[in-house]
């Protein structure tokens, strides 16, 4: 298990953290977040050390020796699986933030479901939440695999600790291995009571001042933002138009107008 509240991530053996990746990737297989050989993990070992999961192996049953230990330049340095194709995507994170030390991958469905209908997670709902991430944005699709994705990511790395992938899954970072995964967890948890909000009615977004008592609490709950401090708010209540009410007439209504209209322009001639 993790020794989240023990050890922090970045002193911790390299034993330790390859037992605790395998870990994560059975907890990401059971809670359906991935399938087949999908998602990916890694972990920051050092200044240029990062230990991450193989291309082509389920994750949910990966031993610590599947491991792959890389350079920040995605040069492979021991392993003998080769590394996961989407470790780029991995790498801008360690080089844009220090403050991260673990990556989460994967492609949990209802909150990829959102991501394929072009929606961000970006809306007031739940305090925990807000306080957690602020919002999940959306980030454009680029093909998994290939620069494209890495430069649709990178305006939003320095911002956000949990985002959305269009038509792809979601990504999630950390101090350590186990928040990144809690992240991973709470952005599928909030697009479950999207879903299930939007079913059974239309949500209720709190308000503006609302999300600025929340934001005021992190520092109690011990979140700190991202370094890069140009996360937008999520939508409030109050920055919502409302939509006007249709207005419906009967025909006689609408004869009445338009006979009281040419008579009003008749005078006029």
């Amino acid at each position: 298990m993790f020794e989240h509240s023990v050890t922090p991530g970045h002193v911790k053996s390299e034993d330790q953290h390859r037992h605790e990746i395998c870990v994560a990737g059975r907890w990401m297989h059971d809670r359906g977040f991935i399938v087949a050989c999908e998602g990916n993990l890694s972990v920051r070992l050092g200044a240029d050390r990062i230990l991450t999961t193989p291309t082509c192996m389920n994750k949910g049953h990966l031993r610590p020796g599947d491991l792959v230990v890389t350079d920040l330049g995605g040069r492979q340095i021991s392993g003998e699986r080769k590394f996961s194709s989407e470790l780029a995507m991995h790498l801008l994170f360690y080089r844009m933030r220090s403050d991260v030390y673990a990556i989460c991958h994967a492609h949990p469905p209802t909150s990829t479901g959102f991501a394929v209908a072009g929606r961000a997670l970006d809306q007031a709902l739940l305090p925990e939440v807000i306080i957690g991430l602020c919002q999940i944005p959306l980030v454009r699709y680029g093909t998994p695999g290939t620069p494209e994705l890495s430069a649709a990511l990178e305006p939003f790395v320095a911002h956000y600790d949990a985002m959305l992938l269009a038509n792809h899954g979601a990504v999630t970072c950390g101090p350590d291995l186990l928040t990144a995964f809690f992240r991973m967890e709470t952005i599928e948890h909030a697009a479950k009571i999207t879903l299930a909000a939007e079913m059974v009615g239309t949500p209720e977004l709190l308000s503006g001042r609302e999300v600025a008592k929340l934001m005021a609490a992190r520092a109690r709950y011990f979140v700190e933002a991202p370094p890069g401090g140009g996360a937008e708010l999520p939508v409030t209540s109050d920055s919502v138009e409302k939509e006007e009410e249709p207005v419906t007439l009967t025909r006689s209504e609408l004869d009445a107008l338009i006979d009281e209209a040419v008579r009003k322009d008749r005078a006029r001639r």
